[in-house]
């Protein structure tokens, strides 16, 4: 194809490639517009604090099912009319959040938007290889990598202004406007492919049911393992006992079965395994610090949502000034270098935040923060294009969703990790500097004397202050023993960081094609 005819084919792309982007970014951002604003939705709707946790919850295992078996609905219904579905069917689900009446109905339709979203997010990265040549696949990578990133980190940031600002019910009304818009611009614009409801007649519903199974019971056990204290809990063991037997009899059946909804083979290509765990790693660094951070300046610094999104909004600001860096760098350095690069950074940055102190606020937070997110999109580009760009088209609707589940996985893992590591931690941090405050320190009676003093003339003192200055020391402890905790827990991202930095150079590079449709026709 001469560069005559490129060129409108590329014009012709760009306006529902647009659109799409619109709606995955949508998409994303719901995941943690929540975060920051949990405690104002628990308490609208008069919830239970073990409940309030199930509208994040909810979210996410809903979506971590459909994303693999976006590819299957693709060429059930075509892009254009999933897309479109999946966009209006959004925007249903959040106009029924934003009315919830308790916190029952609320985790529902939470569960419904999650659902029913999920499938703008994959079905966007494959577009992009219908859409673009390799020299415009660039910039759409590059795009794409960039809302993959930057979404999940602007969501607390937004949704903490929306909930001061307004009030928490609007983090639901805000997307019914672009919601609107995506699904009726949508089915307008985007022509990729035709549907073919014939597939249903032969589709592997067992395989789904196991997979969903599988991926479900999983999602629960990486969200609530860490508050139930994992295997001491009943429903946490039988979760885990029926996601490992439903993983092992979906591997079976993807494997034997001769149409699979999830391509699995896919994984016997090196770049494309190689791709998944990058992408793997790279949805636990992003997604972990997400929770982390928020988690510290709430908990120890005693930030409200406003003040937690200003000191968190370096690292948004920092990735979108990575994007043109990126682009350049593209057309001229090996992607294979970028990517280390980017993901060697992540862990550069988890290095900084290992760091902290239970004094540290934005400016202290402002280092780390820029080097985990400028190099957001060195890290998430490169993979969609050397991971997904080395399968044949005729595979990519299949893989993208494994390759985009992947990235979600890994953020639900690594948040698990990092709950895990600081409950364990800060027991035994807490256990450790408890055992160094004793009668026989001066430092701890000086503290005690003066905390009594200060205390006991206030009014309604009761025993000279005493049983307050103790509080005081018990919380002071507390607070530095979590504070370590955090540390220890950038320390783990840092590791898996790093090895999958390395991982890069196992990659192979992609060469270079036309678009999808310029070949197929």
């Amino acid at each position: 194809m001469n560069e005559a005819n490129a060129a409108p084919h590329w014009l012709r792309g760009l306006a529902p490639f647009v659109v799409m982007c619109i709606g995955m970014f949508v998409a994303l951002l719901d995941i943690q517009i929540v975060a920051s604003s949990l405690q104002d939705i628990g308490g609208g709707l008069s919830a239970a604090q073990d409940d309030i946790s199930w509208v994040q919850t909810s979210y996410l295992i809903a979506e971590i099912i459909v994303i693999p078996l976006s590819g299957w609905l693709t060429r059930v219904f075509s892009t254009r009319w999933l897309f479109a579905a999946s966009a209006a069917g959004f925007t249903v689900a959040s106009m029924l959040c934003g009315i919830a009446w308790n916190i029952e109905s609320m985790i529902v339709f939470r569960a419904l938007q999650g659902m029913l979203g999920a499938s703008m997010i994959p079905t966007v990265f494959t577009s992009s290889f219908h859409y673009f040549d390799d020299r415009r696949r660039v910039y759409a990578a590059a795009v794409i990598g960039t809302i993959a990133s930057i979404a999940p980190t602007l969501g607390p940031v937004i949704g903490g202004w929306i909930t001061d600002t307004l009030n928490w019910h609007w983090l639901f009304y805000v997307n019914l406007v672009p919601g609107t818009a995506v699904a009726v611009l949508a089915a307008l614009l985007v022509k990729i492919d035709e549907p073919d409801p014939a597939l249903l007649k032969d589709a592997d519903y067992p395989g789904i049911m196991l997979m969903a199974l599988a991926l479900g019971t999983l999602e629960y056990v990486l969200e609530e393992g860490a508050r139930w204290n994992w295997f001491d809990d009943s429903t946490i063991r039988a979760c885990s006992y029926i996601s490992a037997i439903s993983f092992v009899l979906f591997f079976v059946r993807s494997l034997t079965y001769a149409n699979p909804v999830v391509d699995l083979r896919a994984f016997r290509n090196r770049n494309f395994a190689l791709g998944s765990f990058q992408s793997f790693v790279t949805g636990a660094a992003i997604f972990s610090p997400i929770y982390l951070t928020p988690l510290f300046l709430g908990y120890v610094r005693g930030y409200d949502a406003s003040q937690i999104g200003l000191a968190v909004f370096s690292t948004g600001a920092a990735s979108l000034i990575g994007v043109p860096v990126y682009i350049a760098l593209a057309k001229r350095v090996d992607l294979r270098w970028l990517m280390m690069a980017g993901i060697a950074s992540f862990g550069f940055a988890m290095w900084g935040f290992a760091y902290i102190t239970s004094q540290w606020n934005g400016v202290e937070l402002f280092l780390p923060q820029v080097l985990r997110g400028f190099p957001q999109v060195f890290a998430v580009a490169p993979a969609v294009t050397l991971g997904l760009g080395s399968l044949p088209p005729a595979r990519l609707k299949y893989a993208s969703g494994l390759f985009n589940m992947m990235r979600n996985l890994g953020g639900a893992v690594g948040i698990a990790i990092c709950g895990a590591v600081l409950n364990d931690r800060t027991n035994f941090h807490f256990e450790r500097i408890a055992s160094h405050l004793t009668p026989a320190s001066t430092a701890v009676n000086q503290f005690l004397a003066a905390a009594a003093e200060r205390y006991g003339a206030l009014p309604g003192a009761v025993d000279g202050g005493q049983t307050a200055a103790l509080r005081a020391l018990w919380q002071l402890a507390y607070r530095e023993a979590s504070t370590m905790a955090y540390a220890d827990a950038f320390y783990v991202l840092m590791f898996a960081c790093f090895a999958a930095a390395f991982a890069a150079l196992l990659m192979k590079k992609v060469p270079r094609v036309q678009p999808a449709t310029a070949s197929a026709h």
